[in-house]
């Protein structure tokens, strides 16, 4: 199902944006050396129910994960780079941590992810890694609007990661969003250019490159969620909600504070 927003409900959208955005900041600023995962998913959890918001991963049952996921936010460190189960794990100097959360607001979904280091312990690597996904991400950005296609989407991405050396794994990209989590179109993260759905005003995509060092392949961690690199090497993953408007794209996923 492919979803469009009218006019009335783009400020739900963007509150709801802002709740993710600010969520994510705060996880960000309590994300320091000795910090256990479960706590960031309380937080989360905390925020969530105080703003009246309605999480999008607690009872998630997909294909593709085991049962429902039962927490709130993704959290997925080093070689773990998408659905990262939160679990009983204190953070460490130089972990790469990526956060992933997805919230409705009065009835509208937001999603949004950050990656960033812990602590001091930073390298050339993880700083490239967390840049490339940034620059994948304001890039596909910079070509959304109504005269856009699926296609100049995910080559614009695509374009950013491949550029850089890294391999492009398929499997799981953006999406549409709007009253629930996961719509269609899927948003590949690399394409052929002027290819697939034409984008519309009211629209809402998840936008999502991610990237792993040395390897395109995946592999699924016992717990049954958790997907880290194949060969164990560090990973990174950006993600914004924008909204297609008439003249271009709104990012949703901004904190409300700037």
């Amino acid at each position: 199902m492919i979803e469009i927003l009218n006019s009335p409900r783009f400020p739900r959208a963007r509150a709801a944006g802002a709740l993710v955005a600010d969520i994510l900041q705060e996880l960000r600023r309590r994300a320091v050396v000795g910090t256990n995962l479960l706590e960031l998913d309380a937080v989360a959890e905390s925020m969530i129910r105080n703003a009246g918001g309605v999480s999008c991963y607690v009872d998630y049952e997909p294909s593709f994960g085991r049962g429902p996921f039962g927490h709130y936010v993704c959290t997925s460190v080093n070689d773990a780079v998408l659905h990262g189960l939160p679990h009983d794990y204190a953070l460490r100097d130089g972990d790469l941590l990526s956060l992933d959360l997805a919230v409705q607001l009065d009835g509208v979904v937001a999603d949004s992810a950050i990656s960033l280091v812990v602590g001091t312990g930073t390298t050339p690597e993880k700083e490239k890694l967390i840049d490339v996904t940034q620059r994948a991400l304001a890039a596909a950005i910079e070509v959304a609007g109504p005269s856009a296609r699926i296609g100049d989407l995910a080559h614009a991405i695509g374009a950013v990661l491949t550029a850089d050396g890294y391999r492009v794994n398929t499997d799981f990209g953006g999406h549409g969003v709007g009253t629930t989590m996961h719509q269609d179109p899927h948003v590949p993260n690399i394409g052929r250019p002027g290819r697939g759905y034409k984008l519309r005003p009211g629209l809402l995509l998840a936008l999502e490159p991610w990237v792993m060092t040395d390897t395109d392949e995946l592999v699924t961690d016992d717990d049954g969620w958790t997907l880290r690199s194949a060969t164990g090497c560090l990973t990174a993953h950006a993600e914004h909600t924008v909204l297609i408007t008439e003249d271009g794209a709104e990012i949703m996923t901004l904190p409300s504070n700037g």
